[in-house]
């Protein structure tokens, strides 16, 4: 990896404590699931390096895995990766953080600053950075479509281990399909209560089966998720003499 310049290091919001990166011993079972999934990035045979996050519809999700599985991947020891907010028309990441939308992308595609300017270091995570939306001057697929982009994807691979980048839904823009255009693999988001299962099967369709890395299944029942598991390895398990 090139050596970063200086990044300017914010904190997070104290929202963001609640509802995103639960790597605290309080949300431990959240923050399990996260590490799963950055164990199977990891181990996966073509090691994503540049990986978008996207849904089939808005409300997914989508935002939230984005931010917790760039979180889970910058707690690995002498890793540096990057979190791009590549909604530029529905930007969340920063609100989510608590910190602020600009400068950011869209700054620095057109121009406006340099991308040292508009990335910041998060203080909780010193392994994470992030490039917010930032102000939108022009139409995002313009944006996203000009070799700046390209130059700029280009430089997060030289700067960075891994780069997460949270994209619009599927079936909403173009802009889904330039970003998906320049990475290594894509996660899908789908959410039991709210997807869409026609719109289910149509975004998982669109995505190259040779970039689809796989499915996060999101909000489910967490009795689901850890009825088995709890039983053998949850504290006082059987055979557990610690």
């Amino acid at each position: 990896m090139n050596e970063l310049p200086a990044i300017r290091t914010v904190e997070l919001g104290p929202a963001a404590r609640a509802a995103a990166l639960p790597f605290d011993e309080n949300r431990s079972r959240a923050g399990e699931q996260y590490r799963i999934i950055r164990t199977k990035i990891i181990q996966h045979p073509l090691q994503p390096r540049l990986i978008v996050v996207t849904s089939p519809t808005s409300g997914d999700g989508k935002t939230v895995s984005s931010v917790n599985i760039a979180g889970a991947l910058s707690l690995l020891r002498d890793t540096s990766v990057l979190l791009v907010d590549g909604d530029l028309r529905r930007c969340s990441v920063s609100a989510l953080l608590g910190i602020p939308v600009a400068p950011g992308l869209a700054d620095v595609l057109s121009g406006a600053c340099e991308f040292s300017e508009a990335v910041v270091r998060l203080e909780e995570f010193p392994n994470l950075c992030v490039l917010p939306a930032g102000r939108v001057r022009a139409n995002p697929t313009e944006l996203l479509g000009s070799p700046q982009w390209k130059d700029l994807c280009q430089s997060f691979r030289k700067q960075f281990h891994s780069t997460i980048v949270d994209a619009p839904p599927v079936n909403g823009v173009a802009d889904y399909d330039l970003l998906q255009d320049l990475c290594d693999g894509v996660i899908l988001i789908v959410r039991p209560d709210h997807t869409d299962r026609t719109l289910c099967v149509k975004a998982a369709d669109a995505v190259p089966k040779s970039k689809l890395l796989g499915a996060v299944v999101n909000c489910v029942d967490e009795w689901f998720l850890w009825k088995s598991q709890e039983y053998y390895y949850g504290p006082g398990a059987p055979g557990d003499e610690s």
